[in-house]
């Protein structure tokens, strides 16, 4: 049974009387008040009048309300009148009024700051759920009902709801993040801003944006014809991680230990690539940058020269990059159902051993499985003491640790893995910042199993900045003020 729609009820909020016809409370019914008028006709029958409805509610909120049952478009003008409207939406029962909250505008305030966010920001891969879908906003954007007991008619009064609020957070840095979230780009002015960014879009849960504010630069190799990214190791994520595999197969023959008799075993390498999460359409290979300072030293003592102009050595980590590379390493060869080798002499994409085992005096296994093997082609840029070092000249520990001038002829100075094995002296380059390809190198018989199989995963040098002594790096270092 529907009301008459010419038929004016009244219904008291407060100090505020108001009349409503049929027509407009029908249209978002059933609710409270058509129940409560029905009800009404249904007793009276025949009786012209009926009872006035009293409600202990917001005349000011139900004047809004009320425009809207007699067909205006209601606006929430912030975060406090947007949970009013919500509230008696849901206390009277509503359902159009509801429905069209919950698909309307979040309202937010950050900081100090009052934001409307449309739900279209969140449309990105990556971008949603997050802090607003999964957090207190989840109370508004559903229409179901949320005051059990109103169909009852036994909700004395609706939960009390307060507006959505980070006030921990900065309102510039927000405003800064809604406007990469519609497609703008803006200016970020330096490591610091760019920080703010970061940090705020991790703890919003906006890991499509977060992919798209990292530091990193994607290039086109002429020379290689493949697309490159440069990224810092505390960035990398294991999804993005994978292996792109060498065509060619090398045989290499060897002796066993146990027998005299050669047997053939398969040198295979691969280049691990990059995909950012949410992001990149296709991965790219991966340059790995180590940003914290002085994070790596590269031992030349154990050092070790192959043809074409390759040098091999080994490279410990400190502080947090032992741990964030040894992740990064597990992860790769996971994804490849390979187990990381111990330690082992480097293999070289030829297939050759690198030297006579100038590592070999590295008895300790467990100072072994803290270093990584690296390989210096005569590509990589490297300058040692503020001074480029041309091709096939990388200082060996021919040249004193202890003596502060670089030699006039660097290109006389090279790696002699004859001589690294018998000196005692500390041969230690400290690297300031490096970059590298990452490649995956894994020796077995040729008629293993994948998962017995025991791979590495080496750095190969693209750039180094790196200082032979204190006195060098104490030169580079700036004053405070």
């Amino acid at each position: 049974m529907g009301l008459p729609a010419r038929k004016v009820f009244p219904i008291q909020l407060g100090d505020r009387l108001f009349r409503l016809s049929g027509a407009s409370i029908s249209s978002d019914a059933p609710s409270y008040f058509s129940q409560f008028f029905e009800e009404q006709i249904r007793t009276n029958e025949g009786s012209e009048s009926c009872r006035t409805l009293y409600i202990d509610r917001d005349p000011a909120t139900f004047e809004d309300i009320a425009l809207h049952l007699q067909g205006y478009h209601v606006e929430p003008r912030d975060g406090a009148h947007f949970v009013k409207l919500f509230a008696d939406a849901q206390y009277f029962c509503l359902p159009r009024l509801t429905a069209l909250l919950c698909s309307s505008t979040i309202y937010a305030r950050v900081g100090e700051q009052e934001f409307r966010i449309s739900k279209d920001f969140f449309n990105s891969p990556g971008d949603s759920p997050n802090y607003f879908s999964l957090g207190f906003s989840s109370f508004f954007t559903t229409p179901e009902d949320r005051d059990p007991g109103c169909s009852q008619q036994m909700l004395l009064r609706p939960p009390s709801l307060l507006p959505p609020s980070v006030p921990t957070r900065s309102a510039q840095v927000f405003a800064d993040l809604l406007q990469l979230l519609q497609g703008y780009q803006i200016y970020i002015r330096n490591d610091h801003h760019r920080n703010q960014l970061l940090r705020d879009a991790r703890y919003y849960h906006f890991k499509g944006l977060e992919q798209r504010l990292i530091p990193h630069q994607i290039l086109f190799d002429a020379v290689r014809q493949k697309t490159e990214i440069l990224l810092r190791l505390e960035d990398i994520q294991p999804s993005g991680l994978a292996v792109v595999m060498d065509n060619v197969e090398m045989f290499t023959p060897c002796t066993s230990p146990d027998s005299a008799a050669p047997s053939d075993f398969c040198v295979r390498s691969g280049l691990i690539h990059y995909q950012r999460p949410y992001v990149d359409a296709e991965a790219h290979d991966l340059v790995l940058e180590f940003g914290e300072e002085f994070s790596m030293t590269l031992d030349l003592k154990l050092a070790s020269t192959t043809g074409a102009g390759f040098h091999w050595s080994w490279a410990a980590f400190h502080n947090q990059t032992p741990s964030d590379f040894s992740r990064l390493v597990a992860t790769v060869l996971a994804k490849m159902n390979l187990r990381q080798a111990q330690w082992a002499e480097p293999m070289t994409v030829d297939g050759s051993s690198t030297s006579k085992s100038p590592w070999s005096s590295l008895h300790d296994l467990s100072e072994r499985n803290r270093m990584t093997k690296v390989r210096i082609g005569p590509e990589a840029h490297v300058v040692i003491d503020g001074r480029a070092w041309p091709p096939n000249s990388i200082p060996s520990n021919s040249i004193s640790p202890n003596t502060h001038n670089v030699p006039d002829e660097p290109s006389n100075a090279k790696w002699r893995g004859q001589d690294l094995g018998n000196t005692s002296d500390s041969c230690e380059m400290m690297v300031r910042k490096a970059q590298w390809r990452l490649i995956v190198l894994w020796a077995t018989d040729c008629t293993a199993q994948p998962d017995t199989m025991e791979a590495e995963v080496v750095l190969d040098a693209v750039k180094i900045e790196a200082f032979w002594n204190e006195r060098s790096r104490n030169a580079a270092r700036s004053f405070l003020a």
